[in-house]
């Protein structure tokens, strides 16, 4: 009769969890979007595992590349619209909120972009054509199909000071403003976002709140703040990011996690020994990079379980704050579907044997222990 009653007490358990949510969108239903980043196989469909885990647990969708500023205008005038077409479409046909990343730049800029035949700075007058013609073409393209943009990425350094970008050096602060008011003209009705890094340094959210303020002062539209989650085992501190979310935050608007991975490799540091050198060209030095092999390739033989446990418990934390401040995030959007995905497999190098496993699903497909915990205590918060 015990042995019964265990039985029978294992199948309602069993029972009642299955009937909870069962995957990431619908956990988070009415919390906030939970997207993801994709790359060219995914967004044609080659890679359909990928795909499939996608639809499964994503509402949301961002492109690693293709509607930055040297992918699809490489030249002047000529603008390379197939992936990013097909993008948009994937994103329209499967329902999923579409964003677009993005506008304004220093990174993944042509070279033509701020500079004349000659290699000159071009006029401030012929930055700001360049610059309208540019988001106006783009974002006027998907206009009403693209969600919310990323219009001015990076322009803030760690201290809270400007970045001395092209942009920048020809056009100084004003260049964030006209971002900002060429994307409304082009599409009225498309949410705006401001997003950088290291967000969580108090100096930089400080800045960023004046910009939010200057530019809301100025009857812009501004709808969100991107945090880059590009997070490790050990930082940020998450009493500064629960800081930096309220400074950003008690301006109005919202915030966004838009590249979420949290690396598990220690951080690459330079030694005496390797000098000058790049880590690429220590890498490429079979000498050097035999003397340095374990640190390049720390856990040859895959990540230890202690070290798994750790990185799972992070993740969780992570996901703890996030839930508590549902209320002021539109949106969370992993940098990527499966480790194998991931960027991080190849920072800040290519190097053979070197792994990173940063995102919510393993290079199987799987869920992850941290995964399963969000879908199972995202609807108590």
């Amino acid at each position: 009769m015990r042995k019964e009653i265990i039985c029978l007490f294992t199948i309602l358990a069993s029972a009642a969890c299955s009937s909870g949510p069962q995957t990431l969108k619908d956990a988070l239903e009415g919390k906030f979007l939970i997207g993801a980043a994709i790359n060219e196989a995914q967004i044609r469909g080659l890679d359909t595992r990928g795909d499939s885990v996608l639809l499964r647990h994503f509402n949301a969708i961002e492109p690693e590349n293709c509607l930055k500023s040297e992918e699809i205008q490489p030249q002047k005038g000529v603008f390379v619209w197939d992936l990013a077409d097909s993008y948009v479409d994937f994103g329209i046909r499967n329902n999923l909120a579409v964003y677009g990343h993005c506008l304004t730049w220093h990174s993944q800029l042509p070279d033509w972009f701020p500079k004349n035949d000659d290699g000159t700075d071009v006029t401030p007058e012929e930055l700001k054509a360049r610059m309208r013609e540019h988001i106006h073409t783009v974002v006027g393209r998907y206009k009403g199909r693209i969600k919310g943009w990323d219009v001015v990425n990076e322009a803030v350094l760690d201290d809270g000071s400007w970045r001395e970008s092209p942009f920048y050096r020809i056009l100084g602060e004003e260049y964030i403003e006209l971002s900002f008011r060429y994307a409304h003209e082009a599409d009225p009705d498309a949410e705006l976002y401001y997003n950088d890094y290291n967000m969580f340094r108090r100096e930089k959210a400080e800045t960023v709140a004046k910009l939010v303020n200057d530019l809301k002062a100025k009857g812009l539209r501004i709808d969100a703040v991107g945090f880059q989650g590009h997070y490790g085992i050990d930082y940020p501190d998450l009493e500064e990011l629960q800081q930096a979310i309220d400074i950003v935050t008690a301006t109005g608007v919202k915030i966004q996690f838009t590249e979420l991975d949290v690396t598990i490799l220690p951080t690459l540091t330079r030694s005496a020994d390797i000098g000058d050198k790049s880590f690429a060209e220590v890498v490429a030095d079979p000498v050097l990079f035999e003397k340095h092999r374990e640190m390049f390739v720390p856990y040859p033989e895959g990540i230890p379980q202690e070290l798994d446990e750790k990185w799972n418990s992070r993740v969780e934390s992570l996901w703890d704050l996030m839930l508590r401040n549902h209320e002021k995030i539109l949106r969370v959007n992993m940098w990527g579907v499966q480790d194998g995905d991931s960027w991080k497999n190849e920072y800040p190098t290519r190097i053979e044997g070197r792994q990173e496993y940063p995102l919510l699903f393993d290079r199987s497909f799987r869920e992850k222990p941290c995964t399963r915990w969000i879908i199972e205590n995202a609807g108590k918060y």
